[in-house]
């Protein structure tokens, strides 16, 4: 069995013990520079970031272990910087699987989202899960954001519209849509093709509290050209509310 290995100790915790928990996957790609931008809009919208990069081996040299700790942490200090101001959290944890680690991560922390880039070869300005948030949209046990590629380079402040796709009755999708268009300043829509970010709900037979989505879903993540938030089964994510940028 894997049991992922924390590298670095937690910064004291900050805010409100109730406050969104998102975890970033970084590993200071091009793709995961997008994650970063991610994170900056969801802790516009009130959610607390922790910037987590996942090593797979660990070196029998203490010498050696020792360059690569503080090189993961050198990255993830890169990568804080990137965010500005922004209060930020940063792990480092073993695992054989990024989503294996991510995974661990998520449950240790009580976290409520993950967040990821699209994969390496995913044409600017569109949605392709890579392979770890892939595994995390199929049982995952925290909501699963997704950047579009090079959405690094949007600079994204204002949100107009927050898309909606999920089956009627499904409270969670609709109401984490609803709490986050209010903390962005946006509106709710089911019908317009082009919007700022797009919450998707998970299948009605998933466990509660677990991601996974159907094949509509999956095509329509696919073809969208905004982050993509996807929510577990049965949970609202419940963003803070907070005043609309002017």
């Amino acid at each position: 069995m894997l049991i992922p290995k924390e590298l670095s100790k937690r910064t004291p915790e900050t805010g409100a013990s109730m406050a969104i928990k998102a975890i970033v996957s970084y590993d200071d790609t091009p793709n995961d520079h997008d994650a970063l931008m991610l994170g900056r809009v969801l802790a516009d919208a009130g959610a607390e970031l922790t910037l987590v990069y996942v090593r797979h081996t660990t070196e029998i040299e203490s010498a050696r272990e020792q360059l690569e700790e503080h090189e993961a942490e050198a990255l993830l200090e890169r990568g804080a910087r990137t965010l500005g101001d922004i209060p930020v959290e940063r792990r480092v944890v073993v695992s054989g699987s990024t989503a294996d680690g991510i995974r661990w991560l998520v449950q240790e922390e009580g976290a409520d989202i993950a967040v990821f880039g699209s994969e390496y070869r995913t044409a600017a300005g569109h949605v392709q899960p890579q392979k770890s948030a892939q595994e995390l949209l199929e049982g995952g046990p925290a909501a699963v954001a997704i950047a579009p590629a090079n959405y690094r380079s949007e600079h994204a402040t204002r949100f107009g519209r927050i898309g909606i796709l999920a089956a009627p009755g499904d409270d969670a999708a609709i109401e984490t849509a609803r709490g986050l268009a209010e903390s962005l300043g946006a509106r709710v829509t089911r019908d317009e093709p082009h919007v700022d970010l797009l919450v998707v709900g998970s299948r009605s037979e998933a466990p509660s509290g677990h991601v996974m989505i159907t094949a509509n879903a999956e095509n329509e993540i696919e073809n969208a050209t905004s982050p993509v938030l996807v929510v577990p089964r049965g949970v609202t994510i419940r963003f803070p509310v907070a005043l609309a940028a002017a």
